[in-house]
């Protein structure tokens, strides 16, 4: 049997059971204490964090990897956008920019207190120069690379919706409808509800 070790929270873990779902591909998922992480889950990873899937005798711990994974099982509505030539590229920009630039604004942002060296909106700031070109790729579209979801879609969407959490009052009232409106999709789809559920 596939098992995923996860922590519903984790925006790593989120979409790497987004992509799981979505492929429908049969797994159990373990819900991780953080606290008390369970040694079968240490002895296939040593690296201790979610998410961790096994399955046909592999060992897969990097969410986009299990994505990929997932994916390569069966991709009903083409995330990875196979007939455009440069979607590989993009998507790849994209999920390097979130994961490399965008994560480390996102943890500043949202712990400020433990980074006294500039105050929470400076961190926020940064982040926001992100928000911005996000929403300057969903003119015309619903989603950043097509007119359905993309593997960039699924992969960001997480931390975009963790930075909106910070301080939903701000977000609400920024400039930045299309990605308002990008975020709610995905909040309110079965995809991402049916992951979510305890």
């Amino acid at each position: 049997m596939n098992r995923l070790y996860s922590f519903r929270r984790c925006p790593y873990a989120m979409r790497a059971r987004m992509a799981l779902r979505y492929s429908g591909v049969a797994v159990d998922i373990v819900e991780v204490s953080l606290k008390a992480k369970p040694a079968e889950m240490l002895a296939l990873s040593g690296k201790g964090t979610v998410p961790v899937l096994s399955a046909d005798g592999r060992v897969i711990d990097e969410s986009l990897d299990i994505m990929r994974w997932a994916l390569a099982q069966n991709d009903p509505q083409d995330w990875l956008l196979k007939d455009d030539p440069d979607a590989a590229a993009q998507i790849a920009t994209l999920i390097e920019q979130n994961d490399e630039v965008f994560k480390v604004h996102l943890n500043r942002y949202k712990y400020a207190e433990r980074y006294p060296e500039q105050p929470m909106e400076a961190y926020r700031g940064e982040g926001e120069v992100i928000l911005q070109r996000l929403d300057e790729l969903l003119e015309g579209r619903d989603y950043l690379l097509a007119d359905h979801p993309s593997l960039a879609d699924v992969a960001l969407m997480p931390f975009v919706r963790q930075f909106a959490h910070v301080d939903r009052e701000w977000f609400a009232q920024t400039p930045y409808k299309r990605l308002q409106d990008w975020l709610q999709r995905f909040l309110e789809s079965e995809l991402f509800t049916g992951v979510m559920r305890k």
